[in-house]
């Protein structure tokens, strides 16, 4: 029996996209879901908001829970946006020392700042879980039956991905690029 060329064609492996490839998606399905869920908290808080507003004035009346509400959707977009900013190293800083330093050492001082930036946003992270923790275990409540530890779950979760975030960006400007690739 020969079983060197039998003619046969064997089959070939399906293409598998490259690790990066699949991994790029993820990401972007990621981004996107940030953003939806960043614009459906504020149609919500925006929409609660509204309905107060014309309950109050309409009905001198209005929803017991709704202002609490609105308070922690806030909370929520602002981290959520916080989150988005940093995606593209786009957050609020202050860069007076990197315009003024040789090129040389730009890449240096902006690793060392996102560095930095990074432990400050780890530690808020595991304090966020401790207030989570807390609120967990006296079983407090926020508004209208919500447990506060749900409400309170976008803080070590936006600063722990802040924090990874700008490990990546510090290691992107140890690398010795000048910018982040958006």
């Amino acid at each position: 029996m020969n079983l060197h060329n039998t003619g046969a064609s064997t089959p070939e492996p399906p293409d598998e996209k490259p690790l990066t490839t699949r991994l790029r998606g993820t990401v972007n399905v990621l981004f996107r879901l940030e953003e939806a869920l960043l614009i459906g908290l504020f149609s919500a808080m925006l929409g609660m908001a509204v309905l107060q507003i014309v309950l109050r004035v309409a009905f001198s009346s209005g929803i017991v829970w709704g202002d609490v509400m609105v308070r922690v959707l806030v909370l929520w977009i602002c981290l959520l946006g916080a989150m988005a900013a940093t995606r593209q190293d786009r957050h609020i800083n202050i860069d007076v020392l990197t315009r003024y330093l040789p090129n040389r050492f730009r890449s240096l001082v902006s690793a060392v700042v996102r560095a930095g930036t990074c432990l400050v946003c780890l530690l808020m992270a595991w304090e966020g879980l401790n207030l989570v923790r807390l609120d967990f275990h006296y079983r407090t409540i926020a508004f209208a039956s919500v447990p506060s530890w749900v409400c309170e779950l976008i803080v070590p979760v936006g600063f722990f991905v802040m924090g990874l975030r700008y490990a990546f960006l510090t290691i992107h400007y140890l690398s010795g690029k000048p910018e982040p690739t958006p």
